[in-house]
């Protein structure tokens, strides 16, 4: 309703369209008031997963693996769609966002001044100076340093856990503040630019669209088939209560008990599904990769200042660290969009308020294919170690043995007990 009045507006009042950017821009403010924060939380946390997950050895490994690899097949689509489609080219947005992107790039750096640039004051300055790429350094240092003091550092990573949470839930509060941000980003968009706004918005989200089937269907669909021998298209259907769940709320960690119950009862272990679905929710972020990507590609052709495949290629490698640990979580993506501008291209962090207006839209899909890609991962997983039963997943994918939608349990234990027997306990 937000974005439909802003085009209202935009139209049948051009001129004071214009003076509602002030809105989108103060929205835009309070986004990156939460950057330094989740990125250390996200990343602090995301270290200690994935200690854990190396704990489990083979399939913490060849989980963690997958999840890279996949992360930068969807990050590589992203681009090559995006550089197809040059999404917001045309739309010369320059002069209504200069100021902003101004103030915000500062002075010009040569390349010793940026690298001296990442290292703060103090360890705690990081947090509070509003530096993306040094408060990833002071999380990455803590991290590891977590880790190696083991045990001992538990109580740390717990309390970082509960500050993680606070962080989410205050930006959950700022989320509703988003059709405020986007009524006053859209209609100034649009006063600005006419129909040609709007074409640019369809043009970006279509081509997201687009490339998320792209991906689930030929990647995702490809590996599932050849890698375990099962139909995708069986697997969504399968999935088909969990996929409308997800539409409705615009989260995929809303279905997670659900994904986990059901790929038991698919036929994946329950050791190799504890490990995998759970990480994969951390690390195997596909549809965000993509979104990140596009809406990277966007704000810059809108802003009349493209990124050259270095700056693309860099600024996404930074976004796809930190975006770890952020899945499900509304708002995020656009905190993590804003960050990694602020860090690599600093002139284009005021473009991120015309993402505002249209990332309600991609959310859905950015969910939809997370959970897609978590799933697929899951029984790809179970096959490589020996622990997925084919045959019991077949006949599951038949309608042969049904879910009991009401205990999230199988009707039948014992059988799957069974199925179960002659498998090799998973290496620890």
């Amino acid at each position: 309703m937000a974005v439909a009045a802003g085009i209202v507006v935009g139209f049948a009042a051009p001129d004071a369209a214009k003076h509602l950017a002030p809105l989108g821009k103060a929205f835009v403010s309070v986004i990156q008031m939460m950057i330094s924060p989740i990125i250390f939380c996200t990343v602090v946390t995301g270290i200690g997963a994935v200690s854990k997950a190396a704990k489990v050895g083979k399939v913490g490994g060849m989980a963690l693996g997958y999840f890279v690899v996949m992360s930068f097949v969807a990050l590589a689509i992203g681009l090559v769609v995006g550089n197809i489609l040059h999404p917001g080219e045309g739309l010369h947005l320059t002069d209504a966002l200069a100021a902003k992107g101004t103030d915000q790039a500062g002075e010009p750096q040569n390349s010793t001044q940026f690298l001296l640039g990442i290292i703060p004051v103090s360890l705690l300055t990081a947090l509070v100076s509003g530096s993306v790429l040094q408060t990833l350094l002071v999380a990455l240092l803590t991290g590891f340093a977590l880790q190696v003091m083991g045990s001992a550092g538990r109580p740390i990573l717990r309390g970082v856990g509960h500050l993680q949470k606070l962080v989410f839930r205050i930006l959950g509060m700022v989320m509703w503040a988003a059709p405020i941000g986007a009524f006053g980003a859209i209609a100034a968009v649009v006063g600005t630019a006419g129909a040609g706004a709007l074409k640019g918005l369809a043009v970006i989200m279509l081509g997201f669209y687009a490339t998320c089937l792209i991906f689930v269907f030929v990647v995702l669909g490809a590996l599932l088939w050849f890698g375990a021998r099962i139909n995708l298209l069986s697997l969504l259907r399968y999935l088909g209560r969990e996929f409308l769940l997800i539409l409705s709320t615009s989260s995929s960690d809303v279905a997670l008990p659900r994904l986990i119950a059901k790929m038991e009862h698919l036929g994946v272990s329950r050791p190799v599904v504890g490990i995998t679905v759970p990480t994969g929710y951390t690390f195997n972020l596909d549809g965000t990769m993509i979104y990140l990507t596009m809406a990277s590609l966007f704000v810059a052709s809108a802003m009349d200042k493209p990124m050259s495949v270095g700056e693309q290629i860099a600024l996404l490698l930074f976004m796809m660290v930190a975006s770890k640990g952020a899945a499900g979580v509304t708002g995020a993506g656009l905190a993590t969009l804003a960050g990694g501008l602020a860090s690599h291209r600093p002139d284009l962090v005021g473009g991120v308020g015309l993402i505002v207006g249209i990332d309600r839209f991609m959310s859905e899909a950015r969910s939809l294919t997370n959970f897609a890609g978590n799933a697929v991962a899951t029984v790809l997983i179970g096959k490589w170690v020996g622990e997925f039963d084919r045959d019991r997943a077949l006949d599951v994918l038949a309608g042969g043995q049904p879910f009991d939608e009401v205990t999230l349990l199988d009707e039948e234990p014992e059988a799957e007990e069974k199925s179960t027997s002659d498998r090799e306990p998973v290496p620890a």
